[in-house]
């Protein structure tokens, strides 16, 4: 049965989070809405009548028929009516959960109700409570800028078991931003700095196998447009490259995040890897220096 999470007490809460519902319930055609569910007979009753849905293969629902239904078709009918019961359960978890992430300016009417569909279809399998708040905080960040999310990050995360979890937000602690694109620093996934936060070679070819990451054993190069600020930043520490005369690229290591992996960093929740800052500094570039030493040296200090 559905927890405190629930739904039903939606009522005063923000008009985001009531719009978020009601896109929520019109994607599901009113059949989100807890309290409009399917009346189902009692157990003891002598009759059913069997229907299918075209969206869930075979829903039996009892009734008050004239029809003698068999031991089979009941213990069927109990089964899907317990599975359902608990997807039911776990789509009003996941969307309890994300209604306090959902900010003020959030935009849930321009959320398209394919991907609602999708998000919920593949959603309701998860029962994990970690597992519920990583798809809690896919949900926000949609309704909170509607485009974040693709459907296919969806459909990755749905293969998604706590292992692969663990193993991607070990990477993500990693993750520097450079402007506003996330990259995971990687020179030598050899080194003891990524073995002892449990990155191992084998880690990097299954997240590249489950859609994540892209891993190069030479490594890549990352270019700055003309028009952007040269800087790159850890956990609130940021480096700029101070050498107006020299392109500013640089090889950044062996690893890339796709698409679905850029989308990801901001819910898997990376945590800073003590002693990577200094580590990185003497793997990059003389010319990345740290942004307040370069502003003093502009200022003449």
């Amino acid at each position: 049965m559905p927890n405190g999470n629930s739904l039903i007490n939606l009522g005063d809460l923000a008009k985001p989070v009531t719009v978020l519902v009601e896109k929520i319930s019109d994607a599901f055609g009113g059949s989100f809405r807890p309290r409009q569910t399917r009346r189902v007979a009692e157990a003891e009753a002598d009759a059913t009548v069997i229907r299918a849905e075209a969206e869930q293969k075979a829903a039996v629902i009892r009734a008050e028929t004239d029809i003698e239904i068999t031991d089979l078709n009941r213990r069927a009918a109990n089964r899907w009516m317990n599975e359902e019961a608990q997807r039911q359960s776990n789509m009003e978890d996941v969307a309890g959960l994300a209604m306090p992430m959902v900010s003020e300016d959030a935009r849930p009417d321009d959320m398209d109700n394919d991907w609602i569909v999708n998000f919920f279809d593949k959603s309701r399998l998860v029962s994990d409570k970690e597992m519920q708040a990583l798809w809690a905080r896919i949900l926000a960040g949609e309704a909170n800028a509607p485009g974040s999310y693709s459907k296919r990050t969806v459909n990755i995360l749905s293969d998604f078991d706590k292992y692969d979890a663990e193993l991607f937000r070990s990477l993500c602690g990693f993750v520097w931003s450079f402007g506003e694109e996330p990259q995971p620093m990687v020179f030598n996934f050899r080194d003891s700095i990524y073995k002892d936060n449990g990155l191992r070679y084998s880690d990097f070819q299954h997240l590249e196998t489950i859609g994540l990451i892209r891993f190069n054993i030479s490594s890549y190069i990352f270019y700055f447009d003309q028009d952007e600020d040269p800087v790159i930043s850890y956990y609130g520490r940021s480096l700029v490259f101070d050498a107006p005369s020299t392109s500013p690229e640089f090889n950044y290591g062996q690893v890339m995040l796709t698409r679905s992996g850029a989308e990801l960093v901001a819910v898997c929740r990376g945590e800073e890897v003590s002693g990577f800052y200094e580590y990185a500094i003497g793997r990059l570039p003389s010319h990345f220096v740290p942004l307040e030493n370069a502003e003093s040296d502009a200022n003449g200090d």
